[in-house]
């Protein structure tokens, strides 16, 4: 799908984006595509371009995934976020970079329709450890990110696994007043 550039990636994902009402997303690595600020985005995306050796239409896929992003303020959705607290130390960008995308991520844990947790860093999670970055588009689809690109998982009985692990994930994770506590002991350093 890369292979014809980073916009028509972003612009190929967005029907899936725009009929789901269910959205939950685990992220180890990176803050989720759905609540990262433009240069956040921008970052990431270089990153990818540079990585996989693709042409330079970044810009182009800023736009279109900072669209995307509306998806989050139509119709009735539940969203729902999980970040591991790596996530928060190891950024993309720079500091000015990551000091506005936890701003934002601070924001965004007030929104209503959006649930967002973090999961603090343990030396014992038991089977809750960290998994692949993955999305549950409803009860349909699993997208997981890979280096080299993506995994779409369609068979009920890996998907069900895929939504066992969310919810094991989001035990341990904490959330509102205590997860921006835990943003805002976060000082970007470079």
């Amino acid at each position: 799908m890369e292979q014809s550039g980073l916009r028509f990636a972003q612009e190929a994902r967005l029907p899936l984006y725009e009929r789901t009402r269910q959205f939950r997303a685990y992220s180890c690595w990176r803050v989720p595509g759905l609540i990262q600020t433009e240069d956040y985005t921008r970052a990431v995306l270089l990153a990818y371009q540079q990585r996989r050796g693709l042409r330079d239409d970044v810009e182009a896929a800023v736009a279109v995934r900072m669209r995307r992003q509306r998806v989050l303020r139509r119709g009735e959705r539940t969203v729902a976020f999980l970040i591991e607290e790596s996530v928060l130390r190891n950024g993309f960008g720079g500091l000015d970079v990551m000091r506005d995308q936890l701003g934002y991520l601070t924001e965004v844990t007030t929104w209503p329709a959006v649930s967002v947790g973090i999961i603090p860093a343990s030396p014992d999670r038991g089977v809750a450890g960290p998994a692949e970055d993955f999305w549950i588009f409803d009860n349909d689809q699993v997208n997981v990110e890979l280096i080299s690109g993506y995994l779409t998982v369609t068979q009920p009985h890996e998907i069900a696994m895929y939504a066992q692990m969310f919810g094991r994930l989001a035990e341990i994770a904490v959330y509102g007043s205590h997860a921006r506590e835990l943003i805002s002991s976060v000082t970007p350093t470079g």
